[in-house]
């Protein structure tokens, strides 16, 4: 079956399904009583700076929050959110993960700390981990497709908000609260250890205190680490085929944050202080760890009714970045991030219908990699941005349209390595369109177009050296111009009833999309190594899919069970060739189950990843898999506190699950069955 009628089963099975639920959620029970009406939550997201329900925006967006967070929770960013719908991870073992959004990685996905910019190394390099704990998270926003009007133009296709709850924007309940979350994993032997206190005290000052420390082993898995493929063809290193462990794959983190905020009836006004410190080894080099370590400053307020403004709010976050490679004890290469990220909203006044925020973002850092192993020189990079957003709403319509203007300033210093200095300067200007109109109280059509316009990175112009997490030998190219893309999002979604869901295409076309690209040309001076040579290249390039999910409500009394869908397929290709694209994620598609009576919960989740044999040059095609999980939770309530307990077996299938979007897949599949258990007293 072709990969597009694959997902359309499930696409139209959420359709079909929505529509004999909403007749069933209009007629009563036997005994008389009216039947439960699910709405979807009213949530203020990162897609809209105005404040919105989920449902009223022009923007696909994933909300992952609560119970459902503390139970996907892995040691990455990227693992965390694999497996929603258009969201990928770029897996470089259990350490470092990036998410991928519909086929997009690196620099064009937008990882934001609580609003303004993490600022690490995680867009540079696979193997460079994000510099946020997910232990530590309260909630996790994203954006899907192109969100440059309101983050910048390197978030053409998607933005990650990360939201832990340092800065407290209203007065905590007084006196003190507070969780202690402990978890226990199989697989790789995890022992993790959260805790959080938020104090409210007299006069609107609140305060805020969490540590962490999490612990693993190297991952056990269910086979060979090398695929099928990659032995048929390549002998083992040593002669030894690498069996029911995954190597140099442990992991230590640990760090904590401070936060404090006065909150009066016109805003608020805080500040944090994080350290994060985190030792892995990167899986591909068995004898390499990296030491990561980050501390971050980070200021906000809001005031309202300030003239012809609403509210005007401030975010500010300050970076000081660093990890190191140690290769065998020994320090090998440093990596430097430094800067800042200020962000400036003002709401203004409805003029009559029309409702919106004008805005100013400053950011600025400074890159170096210092070693055997750097490619790049050091750079600078300044950009400035002005936005502007605006909606409009009648009756059973909503408009939104944003506009940006950024200027890029982006240096590199003379190295005798990679050349004389440097430095491009670029203005971008993007803009999008979207509607949402309202068929009914309870299904919707949304619509959104967008221009973006992005200047290359300080990699893509500068790199100059061998990548050994790529292991090939990059290139940049000092002469890119802008990558412009076109975008358009259609969806259907329905918000109450029995079932509640929603449905959608996405088509985003590149006149230059710059891919690291293999290139003859490119010649590793040094022959003992003899890595290929990769350069980065501006190609076009269109990148369409879709995506569905669908929650149906099927029993309501005495218990409640409920069935969740979901699947999404996303293509990549050259457009000039019509060749693939590399590392694009398969087709993906499945469900859950959940039951819940009192304080008893129980799921099951299968997800079946077809096989990807659309591969670019030089990949290999990866086989597919079905990855079975199960949970069950319960809560129990004791003096003075709550108990939450929760016990998940993972891969119960035992497969041998690869990633394709990974540069690892073939010497690294994930891990084999195993269960994970955890405790959480909340007071």
């Amino acid at each position: 079956m072709h990969d597009w009628s694959r997902l359309a089963v499930v696409v139209a099975g959420a359709v079909i399904g929505g529509g004999s639920a909403l007749a069933q959620v209009q007629a009563p029970r036997q005994d008389g009583t009216p039947r439960p009406v699910v709405e979807l939550p009213p949530v203020v997201v990162t897609g809209n700076p105005l404040g919105s329900a989920l449902f009223e925006l022009a923007v696909p967006v994933t909300v992952l929050q609560g119970e459902a967070l503390r139970q996907r929770v892995a040691p990455s960013l990227g693992e965390t959110l694999n497996g929603e719908p258009g969201i990928a991870s770029g897996w470089f073992g259990p350490g470092a993960s990036r998410p991928v959004i519909r086929g997009l990685d690196g620099e064009r996905i937008r990882v934001l700390s609580n609003g303004v910019a993490n600022l690490d190394a995680s867009g540079t390099s696979v193997d460079h981990a994000v510099a946020i704990e997910p232990l530590l998270v309260d909630r996790i926003e994203v954006v899907r497709g192109p969100a440059a009007i309101l983050y910048g133009s390197s978030a053409v296709g998607g933005v990650v908000n990360v939201i832990d709850g340092r800065i407290a924007t209203e007065n905590n309940r007084p006196g003190a609260s507070g969780a202690i979350d402990t978890r226990l994993g199989s697989n790789d032997r995890e022992r993790s250890t959260v805790a959080r206190v938020d104090l409210g005290l007299q006069g609107g000052l609140n305060l805020h205190f969490n540590a962490f420390q999490r612990d693993t082993d190297d991952l056990r898995i269910p086979g060979f680490a090398r695929s099928a493929r990659l032995r048929a063809t390549t002998p083992p290193a040593g002669g030894v085929e690498p069996s029911g462990v995954l190597a140099n794959s442990a992991t230590r983190s640990d760090g904590g944050a401070f936060g404090a905020s006065y909150v009066w009836g016109q805003g608020y006004l805080g500040g944090s202080v994080s350290r994060l410190d985190s030792r892995y080894g990167t899986v591909q080099e068995p004898t390499v760890a990296i030491a990561l370590d980050q501390t971050r400053v980070d200021f906000a307020g809001e005031r309202r009714d300030v003239g012809v403004f609403e509210a005007v709010r401030f975010k500010f976050g300050r970076s000081n970045y660093q990890h190191q490679e140690i290769d065998d004890g020994v320090v090998g290469t440093t990596f430097r991030n430094q800067g800042h990220d200020l962000r400036v909203e003002a709401v203004h006044r409805p003029l009559g219908r029309l409702r919106g925020t004008v805005g100013f973002q400053s950011t600025r850092f400074d890159f170096e990699a210092v070693g055997d192993e750097a490619f790049l020189p050091r750079t600078s990079s300044r950009i400035q941005g002005l936005f502007l957003f605006e909606e409009l709403k009648f009756d059973a319509l909503t408009l939104q349209a944003g506009a940006r203007v950024e200027r890029h300033d982006v240096g590199a210093d003379e190295n005798p390595a990679f050349g004389p200095a440097a430095n491009r300067d670029f203005t971008t200007r993007s803009g999008s369109l979207g509607a949402i109109y309202n068929l009914d109280r309870t299904w919707a059509v949304a619509l959104n177009y967008s221009h973006t316009e992005r200047a290359p990175n300080y990699q893509e112009l500068f790199a100059n050296g061998p990548h050994l997490a790529t292991n090939a030998y990059e290139v940049g190219n000092r002469g890119l111009g802008l990558e412009v893309s076109n975008a358009i999002d259609l969806s259907l979604r329905k918000r109450a009833g029995r079932v509640t869901g929603s449905v959608g295409v996405f088509y985003n076309r590149f006149s230059n999309f710059i891919a690291l690209l293999p290139d003859a040309s490119v010649v590793d001076p040094d022959p003992a190594r003899a890595l290929p040579g990769l350069r980065f290249t501006a190609v076009p390039a269109a990148f369409k899919g879709a995506e569905a999910s669908a929650r149906m409500l099927l029993v309501d009394r005495p218990y409640r069970i409920a069935l969740d869908l979901k699947g999404d397929l996303t293509r990549a290709e050259n457009t000039t060739t019509g060749e693939a694209l590399p590392r694009i994620s398969p087709v993906r598609f499945g469900g859950g189950l959940t039951f819940e009576q009192g304080p008893l919960t129980a799921r099951v989740d299968a997800m079946r990843v077809l096989g990807q044999d659309r591969v670019a040059a030089a990949e290999l095609p990866t086989d597919g898999y079905t990855m079975v999980n199960a949970s069950i939770g319960y809560r129990l309530n004791v003096p003075m506190a709550r108990l939450d307990l929760f016990l998940r077996g993972v891969n119960l299938l035992d497969q041998e699950a690869r990633n394709h979007v990974s540069f690892l897949k073939d010497i690294a599949p994930y891990g084999r069955r195993g269960i994970v258990a955890g405790l959480r007293g909340t007071f």
